[in-house]
């Protein structure tokens, strides 16, 4: 409305200059002077009105565009920080979900581990955090039930996925009475498992001593009686190791059993458990 009113002001007053020097002004002079008026006319209407219009057309487009803009950076931020927190969350549960799948896997090898020494074995962790001891591991303490020599179990698991129970019997101290065995008194014979004798201190050794002969081209080795790990050289058998705690032969037919189950070939023989590999 302002431009407006100055724009018709302005003409108002260049109709009265024109009039003025068409009144005054002949020949030459008279072009000039019109010429004169009319080029200021020009100059103050591009300088006073169009600019300023022009000016703030482009302000108002920037203004426009800027809004825009901010509109579709604040959709875009909230879109962003929906998705991050999506991304966020769905880790967590796909970790949640992997970690109790995998201790409920190494739950199912404990147990056919316990169960193959014995079969109406049931336990429970004693571990506030057991996923970490499957995703990690490390050894961690499990109470056993229906097993009436032990009361826990610890188990130890390292980067390979092999399982490894050690079996504990706990008693309290206050309820420990030590015995006095008599001269007449005949000694107990010590029950033993197999399988638990092996965990305990079989398999270290006959892997160690397995794999060194294993490197030299042999191929089998007896274990006598009383534990000795011996080799056939020509005609005779060398000692190699010794095995602590050895079972008798009353349970030879239960460790070659376990031998096998560990990937031995074994037999009973008349000098001893042969294995072979």
């Amino acid at each position: 409305m302002k431009g407006d009113k100055a724009l018709w002001s302005s003409i108002s007053i260049l109709i009265g200059l024109v009039i003025m020097i068409l009144s005054l002004l002949r020949g030459a002079w008279l072009v000039a002077a019109l010429l004169l008026v009319f080029t200021g006319w020009a100059a103050w209407v591009v300088y006073c009105l169009l600019l300023p219009s022009m000016k703030a057309a482009n302000l108002k487009r920037k203004r426009i565009q800027n809004q825009r803009k901010r509109q579709q950076e604040g959709l875009m931020s909230a879109a962003l920080q929906s998705e991050s927190i999506a991304l966020q969350k769905t880790p967590d549960a796909h970790d949640a979900n992997s970690n109790l799948l995998l201790l409920r896997h190494v739950n199912h090898r404990i147990s056919t581990h316990l169960r193959s020494a014995y079969p109406d074995i049931s336990w429970e962790w004693c571990e506030e955090h057991p996923e970490l001891l499957a995703t990690n591991g490390g050894t961690g303490r499990i109470k056993v039930y229906g097993v009436p020599d032990f009361t826990h179990a610890d188990i130890r698991m390292d980067q390979n996925a092999n399982i490894q129970c050690s079996m504990i019997k706990a008693v309290p101290l206050d309820t420990f009475v030590p015995t006095v065995n008599s001269e007449t008194s005949a000694p107990k014979k010590r029950i033993i498992d197999p399988q638990i004798w092996y965990e305990l201190s079989g398999r270290k050794v006959l892997e160690a001593v397995v794999a060194d002969l294993n490197s030299r081209s042999y191929s089998s080795l007896t274990i006598n009686e009383d534990g000795e790990i011996c080799i056939q050289q020509d005609d005779k058998l060398v000692p190699q190791e010794q095995l602590k705690g050895f079972p008798e032969k009353l349970y030879w037919p239960r460790v070659v059993e376990v031998f096998m189950g560990h990937g031995l070939a074994a037999e009973v023989t008349d000098q001893g458990v042969q294995l072979s590999w």
